[in-house]
């Protein structure tokens, strides 16, 4: 059993450091100062009570906090669940307390391995190894104040890790937290490899009107995924895909990865999402102000149009679903984006790209 340190106070962080509580793990909670009342309701019992299908239980952590020293003190694993909107500002509780023996693992990242590494560099920090997950390791939701609901994990989780030399030491460390753990060759194919940039942005959009007049009332994945809106995601999808290949990378579709990750059946992206268990359980987001859209559009799709323009790769269902949804959320998402400047990836192409992320 390892010692383990969650950052974040969200859905997927309650949800792991419930889970790995209650698979034995020493796990401590750490959440940024400015979010403090999001641990308050388990500062004095220091339980989370976790429902799943697999393990349910009252699980105990060794302790809560928003002292980032003490957090990062406590073990050399970091496991960090938050919006990629947030990642700035953990950067700057973290990097003062950060060391050589520490491994940060962001999940899901959408690329924020290489914007931590950029920042931590900028900052003068210590060399750590981090690392980036494709999607987040289960399929949950917080579901009270101390209590978090798994409705399924994902069998596969895929991994990039920085400095790739890393890789095999770092799936060592995270293969008993996660089995069935898999690599990517580095996070810049993990960060393309991300699922929720691809089916969100266009499953809100197509039913941004719904979502308003229901408040969410429905079931997204179920009812919101029917085949054309999944035919529209997979358009989308093959952009993502030629921007790989333009790269040199071999990217899944993402009805191979929705498959392969174990949320539903082998088929095109309908079938995988239709027959799914996990994903139709899950109900529409309550309005349309949801990381669905300020997450996935600005640091997802925004970045890999950036990425698309560096290739020369044209974007144009990409670059359609940005518009619209800076339409839709009444601003504009392309100048909230994650930079190549803020991934220090600007000017790299070719060999010298594959050699930094080496």
């Amino acid at each position: 059993m390892a010692r383990i340190t969650i950052l974040g106070g969200g859905n997927t962080a309650f949800s792991m450091a419930a889970r790995l509580g209650l698979e034995g793990h020493e796990v401590l909670l750490w959440e940024h100062p400015d979010f403090a009342t999001t641990i308050d309701p388990i500062r004095e019992s220091l339980t989370i009570q976790l429902n799943a299908a697999e393990h349910s239980g009252l699980a105990k952590l060794a302790g809560v906090t928003t002292n980032a020293a003490e957090a990062l003190s406590w073990s050399d694993v970091l496991l960090c669940s938050v919006p990629s909107y947030a990642h700035r500002a953990f950067a700057d509780q973290l990097i003062p307390h950060l060391q050589a023996r520490h491994l940060l693992v962001l999940l899901p990242g959408n690329l924020g391995s290489l914007a931590f590494v950029s920042q931590i560099r900028k900052a003068g920090g210590a060399d750590v190894v981090i690392a980036e997950s494709d999607t987040a390791p289960y399929v949950c939701r917080k579901t009270g104040p101390a209590e978090a609901t798994i409705w399924g994990t994902v069998t596969r989780l895929g991994i990039g890790v920085f400095p790739a030399s890393q890789t095999s030491e770092v799936l060592a460390e995270l293969e008993p937290l996660f089995p069935g753990v898999r690599a990517y060759e580095h996070v810049l194919s993990a960060g393309l490899s991300a699922m929720n940039p691809v089916v969100h942005p266009p499953g809100i959009l197509l039913n941004a009107g719904r979502i308003e007049r229901s408040r969410g009332e429905f079931w997204f994945y179920d009812e919101g995924v029917t085949p054309s809106v999944a035919r529209v995601i997979e358009a989308l999808d093959r952009e993502r895909l030629a921007i790989g290949e333009a790269l040199g990378l071999v990217l899944a579709p993402a009805s191979v990865g929705f498959h392969e990750a174990g949320f539903g059946p082998d088929g095109d992206l309908w079938s995988v999402i239709n027959g799914s268990r996990m994903l139709t359980a899950l109900r529409a987001p309550g309005s349309l102000d949801t990381r669905w859209l300020t997450e996935d559009v600005p640091f997802g799709l925004a970045t890999w149009s950036d990425i698309a323009g560096t290739v020369s790769v044209a974007t144009p269902i990409i670059d359609g679903t940005i518009e619209l949804a800076s339409a839709l959320a009444g601003c504009d998402f392309r100048s909230q984006r994650r930079t190549l400047n803020d991934l220090g990836i600007q000017g790299l192409q070719g060999e010298d790209l594959i050699a930094y992320l080496q």
